[in-house]
């Protein structure tokens, strides 16, 4: 009879380890995954089944709050203010099992661990989020590793090298990418160039530098109203935008990048001084070897409800999902509150009914103090909190993005007592909007 060790959270948040008979254990709901939605879930239905009744499958101690790394690589904010040990965060009556998942078997509810353990569950969530896969581009991982002038921001492990190599900077190509996959935050490549740039200018070297954006997208932002109101900024920085290229290859012992045009598959070399390099991104392998994914390899959810189009005992949360919405923190924090209202629905024998109807936000940071708030829902409409015109470049948003959006996501998303704006956006609109 297999066994696991499950690290469990004691109400002083000290650690304690003990043994769980995992072949015997049926525990009302598994999350698989401690992220954003993980976490905020984890909180809401400890809190709803008590003590005991909900496992948490996480294989990592630290939390990092990822929407703060664009700020750490613009030298705004340092790395150790980006984290917490998720003892801190996870609730102390649910069972956190320190494993990685290797196999989802939904006709049988049940998941196996790396080490070989099957843990069986009623309802399950699936809030793996995203993997990073650096290795998709040749020589990136060998360019990060050796090479101080090539960064990213998508990892932790990576996100210190930015500033250090916009200060060592003397002059030549300074490029950014994005890639021809979903990502998290779409928005997050261009915010970076943009402080960048005002680091460059502020240091006197900005005349040194040809600011290039290599993005596999079709343009700047793919909302209209916004798109529209970053141009005249892209214009008025010099920035240099090339549509539809993606990076393929990085020489960093050449300083070359090489380029693929998507729709006429013509090859550019680049040479480099400075390369922020986004990596492609894909469901962890587990989640796209599973029978939870559709051809994408992403959970196919019911994009409304978040129920699973074939299992209805199994919900997805956050990146992991199949959504056609942005991946971000502020849309994980809105389906934590659908999912939760459906899955309690659910459980108790209902139909789920709470509608998600897209809504996620992108603060583009263009300045160390200028933000413009993008908020927009499924269908690439605008759907603003405030009741002023959230496409200008503001100051005010620039201090929420960076001061008051840490404390929300530590002290009320991931505690599950923070479903978005949504409330507050109808309170400024006197009701008139969604």
């Amino acid at each position: 009879m297999k066994r696991i060790v499950c690290t469990s959270i004691s109400k002083h948040r000290q650690f304690a380890t003990s043994s769980i008979n995992a072949a015997n254990k049926n525990y009302k709901l598994v999350i698989v995954g401690s992220g954003t939605g993980g976490t905020a879930t984890a909180n809401k239905f400890a809190r709803k089944l008590g003590r005991g009744a909900v496992a948490v499958i996480e294989p990592t101690d630290v939390h990092y709050y990822q929407p703060m790394f664009t700020l750490v690589g613009g030298g705004i904010k340092r790395f150790d203010q980006t984290s917490l040990n998720r003892s801190e965060l996870l609730p102390n009556k649910v069972d956190w099992i320190k494993e990685r998942v290797s196999k989802f078997d939904p006709d049988n509810n049940q998941v196996t661990t790396e080490s070989g353990d099957t843990i069986t569950y009623e309802y399950l969530i699936t809030a793996t989020g995203l993997q990073l896969n650096f290795n998709q581009i040749k020589g990136l991982e060998e360019a990060l590793a050796e090479d101080p002038a090539v960064c990213s921001n998508y990892s932790p492990k990576t996100v210190t090298k930015t500033f250090p190599a916009l200060q060592a900077f003397q002059e030549g190509n300074v490029i950014f990418t994005l890639p021809a996959t979903p990502i998290k935050c779409a928005g997050a490549p261009q915010k970076i160039m943009y402080l960048a740039d005002e680091y460059l200018r502020n240091a006197g070297k900005r005349d040194k530098a040809n600011v290039v954006f290599n993005s596999s997208l079709g343009g700047i932002f793919g909302v209209k109203k916004y798109a529209e109101a970053l141009l005249p900024i892209v214009k008025r920085k010099n920035l240099t935008c090339n549509f539809r290229t993606n990076l393929t290859e990085v020489n960093h012992k050449k300083r070359e990048a090489t380029f693929v045009n998507l729709d006429t598959g013509e090859e550019s070399v680049y040479e480099y001084s400075f390369l922020h390099a986004v990596p492609p991104m894909s469901a962890v392998d587990a989640v796209k070897n599973s029978p939870l994914v559709d051809e994408t390899g992403y959970v196919t959810v019911d994009k409304t409800t978040l129920q699973h189009t074939k299992y209805s005992n199994v919900f997805g949360i956050g990146d992991n999902c199949n959504l056609p919405s942005s991946k971000t923190a502020a849309a994980a924090a809105a389906q934590a509150g659908i999912l939760s209202s459906n899955l309690s629905s659910v459980m108790n024998g209902s139909k789920p009914t709470a509608i998600y109807d897209g809504y996620t936000s992108c603060p583009l940071v263009t300045a160390h103090n200028k933000c413009v708030l993008a908020e927009f829902d499924f269908d690439g409409e605008p759907l603003e909190t405030f009741p002023f015109n959230q496409a200008k470049e503001r100051y005010s948003m620039f201090v929420m993005k960076a001061y008051m959006m840490p404390t929300m996501y530590w002290r009320m998303l991931l505690k599950g007592i923070w479903n978005g704006p949504k409330p507050v956006r109808k309170l400024l609109h006197m009701g008139m909007s969604r």
